[in-house]
């Protein structure tokens, strides 16, 4: 977990937000930083959705897989 510079708890924001914040903050990332993805339930349609606008230029890797906390590593490559 070294290189993650920054966490984004999804809980925290409003449904509206929550994919906006975290694609801006994965945006910001330099290659070779990740980031934490901390939500309340398993973000699958976010994997897809980010398999879909960055493929190949991410890996996403679970930390804990619930039941109650996910939390995802997500880095840039």
């Amino acid at each position: 977990m070294d290189n993650i510079t920054v966490t984004v708890n999804a809980t925290e924001y409003p449904p509206q937000l929550k994919h906006k914040v975290i694609f801006q903050t994965f945006n910001q990332l330099q290659p070779s930083e990740a980031m934490l993805l901390v939500n309340d339930h398993d973000p699958v349609p976010l994997r897809f959705q980010f398999e879909s606008m960055h493929s190949g230029r991410f890996t996403w890797e679970y930390l804990e897989q619930g039941p109650d906390m996910f939390r995802v590593k997500i880095s840039k490559l």
